[in-house]
């Protein structure tokens, strides 16, 4: 696919997909920073897209000084917050993004967001039942309420999302 140069200036090149690359960089770098699950596990793997995605379809660049900036952060806290219907958000700025590289804004980073939902929609991630319990609710007494042997099956993205979440609130 040949569009654009990786700086923007319209040449013979292929499309680089910077700003995905960066979404899922700083995710990554916050998740590892806040050491909350080990690195390179699958459910690493969940909450680094869960949040890349989060990242990315802001519609802010990502880079690392966006990082820094505190209504950059409440914004991707408000989006991975329990309650905040975020699998539609995500299906409905993807959909955006598609409906605008059909009508020829070519969206080099499409693909990739688009196949990291895919994994997160499709694979499931064995995980303790919280049954109706808020799972990253600040003033919840995980240790009262769940029975760690008691385990199902869960979308990635249910995992994902409150690792994302956490992470943003430690960086």
């Amino acid at each position: 696919m040949q569009r654009e140069s990786a700086n923007g200036a319209g040449g013979p090149g292929l499309a680089v997909p910077m700003a995905w690359l960066c979404a899922e960089y700083t995710a990554e770098e916050m998740l590892r920073v806040g050491a909350l699950v080990e690195y390179g596990s699958l459910e690493f793997r969940a909450g680094r897209r869960a949040l890349a995605l989060t990242i990315h379809l802001c519609d802010g660049p990502g880079a690392p000084e966006a990082v820094r900036s505190a209504a950059t952060i409440e914004e991707w806290l408000s989006l991975t917050t329990y309650g905040h219907p975020w699998q539609e958000w995500v299906e409905e700025r993807l959909a955006t993004r598609a409906a605008r590289e059909r009508h020829g804004s070519p969206d080099p980073d499409l693909a990739l967001a688009t196949a990291a939902w895919d994994w997160l929609r499709t694979t499931e991630l064995l995980a303790a039942d919280l049954g109706d319990l808020e799972p990253w609710h600040p003033a919840l007494p995980l240790a009262a309420g769940v029975d760690e042997a008691s385990q199902v099956w869960t979308p990635a993205w249910q995992l994902g999302l409150p690792l994302g979440h956490l992470a943003i609130h430690l960086w």
